[in-house]
């Protein structure tokens, strides 16, 4: 069933580029598992200027570190090319209940952000994919990019809205 406008939206990945000459793109997936994202017949991708268009996944598969897809109407390169960029968006009331102490990403923007020593050191701002996994970008005085891994990320504290991290105030 479509989501209804107003309905809320979670960011599960981004459109990375065209793969081919026949409107195929390659998307960097935020779901666990990446291949998830997959599960889902319809996608609102949100450009970076905030337009949106709903789309028809017609088939994908995971490809490298990334998933090949292809929607209905995106028949050529150029198509592809001009969703580069745009985030893949999918209706919260589609997505399956979270196990205790899993988390959305979109639910942990805002969050205050202290480290071990009790330093504030910002609020999340966004999280970035890179090559050495996923970190979350904390702007307070200054920016911080604390690694999402086990050893950095301790705990959310969901109801508080902070987490707290093991990060020095000083990186």
């Amino acid at each position: 069933m479509p989501a209804a406008a107003t309905e809320p939206m979670l960011t599960l990945g981004q459109v990375a580029t065209a793969h081919g000459i026949r409107g195929w793109v390659l998307v960097r997936s935020f779901a666990d598992p990446q291949d998830s994202l997959l599960d889902y017949d319809e996608w609102q991708l949100t450009a970076p200027n905030g337009a949106t268009r709903k789309l028809r996944l017609l088939e994908g598969a995971p490809y490298q570190q990334r998933l090949r897809v292809r929607f209905a109407g995106i028949e050529d390169r150029n198509a592809a090319l001009a969703l580069s960029g745009w985030l893949v968006q999918i209706a919260r009331s589609e997505l399956p209940a979270l196990e205790k102490g899993e988390h959305y990403r979109d639910d942990l923007l805002g969050f205050e952000v202290r480290n071990v020593e009790g330093v504030v050191l910002g609020k999340v701002d966004y999280f970035a994919d890179l090559p050495t996994g996923t970190v979350m970008v904390v702007k307070g005085g200054r920016e911080h990019w604390v690694p999402t891994a086990p050893q950095h990320l301790l705990k959310i504290h969901a109801a508080e809205r902070w987490i707290s991290v093991d990060w020095p105030d000083g990186l």
